[in-house]
C-alpha cells in the first residue's frame, strides 16, 4: 500500500517558510544520510530556486550511513549548482562546528557590520533540524524527540552578534510520487506510525537489506549465510520472529514485534552502518518508474482505441 503523510500543520509551515525565505540568505537542509535523495523534499527545492538561495545541505546521521554510499552522494551532490554537501552527525560537536563556516562560504557578500548571515534551516520531519539547532546555540532551544513533527512552530534566534538562525518545522509534501521512497522515509521515521503498518514497511525494508547487506542480517539474527538467501522481506520478518521467540497465545508468532525489532536495529544502527539507496540505484529506480508509466500510458492508448467505434469508408 502506497505511503502518504502530509499532516494540516504543514501546508501552513510551507506557506511561512517560503515567506521567512525571502529574507534569508542560506538554507540549510538536514537530510537523512541514509536516503539522502529519498529525505529531501521538492518543495524545499523549489522554494530557494524560486528566491535563488544557496543550499548547505547536511546529510546528517552519517555515522549510521554506508561510508561509500555517503561519499557517492557527495560526488553526486558537488556538480548540483548553488549547492555544497558535507556529511557528519549533529550529535558530534566537533562536526557541528563545521557547519557556520560552510554557511558563511555560500554568503559572502553577508560580511561586515549591519549584514548579520541569516540561515534558515529546513527539512523533513526527524532528521535531526532541532538536534543541529541546539547544538549550534550550546543550549536546548528546540524539542527533540523520536517521533516526526515535534516541531510545529518556527524559532529565530541569534547564534551570535552576525549569525542569525532560523529553525522551520519538519515539511513533508502532498504527494509521494514513488512508493519506495515512503517505505524508506517510514523505515528510517520520518513518517508517523499513524500512517503506516509496521509489518509492511519491515517486510519492504527487509527487502532491501537482503539485497545490500545480507551478511549483516545473517550475523545479527543468526540466521546462517545459506537462509538468507532464500529469504524474501516478509520472510526475513518471519524468521526474526522465530529466531528471537516472538510467540503470541497459540503458538503463533508475533510478527509485529518482530516488524518493530528489525526497524529499531535499522534506526539505531544495530545492524551497522547502512544506506538503503545510492545516486546509482536512485537513478535505476526513477528510470524504471519512468518506463513503467510510459507503459500504461500505451496501454491505455492502446485500451481507448479497441474501445472506440470502427467506422466504414
Amino acid at each position: 500500500m502506497p505511503i502518504q503523510w502530509f499532516p494540516g500543520h504543514m501546508a501552513a509551515a510551507r506557506k511561512k517558510a517560503g515567506e521567512t525565505l525571502a529574507a534569508a540568505d542560506v538554507v540549510i537542509e538536514v537530510v537523512d544520510a541514509r536516503i539522502p535523495e529519498a529525505s529531501t523534499n521538492p518543495m524545499i527545492h523549489q522554494l530557494r530556486r524560486h528566491r535563488q538561495r544557496p543550499c548547505l545541505k547536511i546529510l546528517n546521521k552519517a555515522d549510521l550511513a554506508d561510508p561509500d554510499a555517503t561519499a557517492a552522494w557527495l560526488a553526486h551532490y558537488s556538480e548540483q549548482p548553488d549547492v555544497q554537501a558535507v556529511a557528519l552527525s549533529c550529535k558530534k560537536p566537533g562536526d557541528v562546528a563545521r557547519v557556520r563556516g560552510l554557511a558563511a562560504k555560500l554568503a559572502p557578500y553577508r560580511t561586515g557590520p549591519g549584514k548579520p548571515l541569516r540561515l534558515i534551516i529546513m527539512g523533513i520531519p526527524n532528521v535531526g533540524k532541532s538536534t543541529l539547532m541546539n547544538a549550534l546555540l550550546k543550549r536546548r532551544v528546540a524539542k527533540v524527540g523520536d517521533e516526526p513533527a515535534v516541531t510545529k512552530t518556527q524559532q529565530r534566534l541569534d547564534l551570535d552578534e552576525h549569525t542569525v538562525l532560523i529553525d522551520t518545522p519538519g515539511m513533508m509534501w502532498p504527494k509521494i510520487e514513488h512508493d519506495a521512497d515512503g517505505y524508506m522515509l517510514a523505515a528510517s521515521h520520518a513518517i508517523g506510525r499513524n500512517a503506516v503498518i509496521d509489518e509492511e514497511v519491515a517486510a519492504q525494508l527487509g527487502a532491501v537489506l537482503l539485497r545490500r547487506y545480507p551478511e549483516r542480517l545473517a550475523e545479527r539474527y543468526k540466521l546462517g549465510a545459506d537462509a538468507v538467501a532464500t529469504l524474501d522481506g516478509e520472510g526475513l520478518v518471519e524468521a526474526v520472529a522465530r529466531r528471537r521467540g516472538f510467540l503470541v497465545r497459540g503458538g503463533g508468532i508475533d510478527l509485529e514485534k518482530a516488524a518493530l525489532t528489525l526497524l529499531q536495529d535499522y534506526r539505531d544502527g544495530a545492524l551497522g552502518r547502512i544506506s538503503l539507496e545510492t545516486p546509482e540505484s536512485r537513478a535505476a529506480m526513477v528510470a524504471a518508474a519512468v518506463a513503467e508509466k510510459a507503459a500504461r500510458e500505451a496501454a491505455a492508448k492502446l485500451a481507448d482505441k479497441g474501445d472506440a467505434p470502427s467506422v466504414d469508408s
